[in-house]
């Protein structure tokens, strides 16, 4: 199973001098994925319990799009591996002249990839082979969704 968002990094993404995007802004990125890949699947947010590595590999500024793509690689009982990849598709380019000047990029720059687990409990399980239903949200009887 697989997911992808395209984010566009803005001024307040941007951390550092030259409007240099801090790297934690795209392991959020990695973290929405992952949501959307748990929800997908099991129908319940889950939780993220570590990542098993992350490497930057290029810079990200204000101005840049991100594709971003997740992908389910091993399901356990609770336990779901995860590896995600970020992928520059359009740069800023900004002059003097043109501030708000940016290209697509001919080829996508891979600026972060990572791998990382996420567990959903059994209890909130609602995908497929859970034995429950995947739609609606919370639990039958009260509406509430609550983790103990």
């Amino acid at each position: 199973m697989e997911a992808t968002l395209r984010v566009r990094m803005s001024a307040h993404d941007a951390h550092y001098g030259g409007n240099l995007v801090d790297g934690a802004r795209v392991m959020g990125l990695f973290g929405d994925v992952a949501t959307e890949l748990l929800i997908r699947h099991d129908g319940d947010e889950g939780l993220f319990v570590a990542y098993d590595s992350v490497v930057f590999k290029a810079p990200v500024f204000a101005g840049d799009f991100l594709e971003v793509r997740g992908r389910i690689t091993r399901v356990g009982n609770t336990s779901r591996a995860m590896t995600f990849q970020a992928w520059k598709v359009i740069a800023a380019d900004p002059t003097p002249e043109q501030p708000s000047r940016a290209r697509v990029l001919p080829e996508p720059i891979l600026v972060a990839e990572a791998s990382g687990t996420c567990v959903v409990p059994k209890q909130f399980q609602r995908g497929p082979g859970s034995g429950h239903e995947a739609a609606g949200s919370g639990t039958a009887e009260s509406g509430e969704h609550k983790r103990g």
